[in-house]
């Protein structure tokens, strides 16, 4: 049976409408951190690079190879941390060639750091050797979070 995240992880992909706390455990992630407006070709090659890495290890019975603990999911999706560098922070309004950010998506718990480095041997011809050298295996510790739909977020 396939495992759907949508399904079975809802206290953290599909929050409540009123706010929440949560203790989001430690998580895997293939990550890539990046600099610039997100309308520009180096956020679009991240992305494409974090799901080429992603699908790879999605994909593994298909190319007849079994690793321990694999079983069928949904590839989770696309998550980013967002900042401006200190010159952005200075600025009254936002500019967007001064964000930062980190792009993620997480993985099974079977991932390990050798299915990270078979998946960057395996997408070589896909991904620039610049993302690749740039791409990481990183367990995340959100910990204590308080977490609510996007519904209820308003800017000042």
């Amino acid at each position: 049976m396939k495992y759907e995240w949508r399904k079975r992880e809802k206290d953290i992909y599909l929050p409540a409408a009123n706010p929440a706390k949560i203790a989001v455990p430690p998580i895997n992630y293939f990550t890539l951190k990046g600099k610039g407006n997100p309308n520009n070709e180096a956020f679009k090659e991240s992305v494409e690079a974090l799901y080429a890495l992603s699908y790879v290890i999605r994909m593994l019975p298909k190319k007849g190879i079994t690793h321990d603990g694999y079983y069928e999911y949904t590839v989770y999706p696309l998550e980013g941390v967002w900042d401006l560098d200190e010159e952005g922070r200075q600025l009254e309004q936002l500019d967007k060639d001064r964000l930062v950010y980190k792009l993620m998506i997480r993985q099974p718990e079977f991932v390990t750091a050798d299915l990270f480095s078979f998946a960057k041997e395996v997408s070589a011809k896909k991904i620039s050797d610049a993302l690749l050298q740039a791409a990481k295996f990183e367990t995340i510790e959100e910990g204590l979070c308080v977490q609510c739909s996007s519904d209820l977020i308003v800017m000042a």
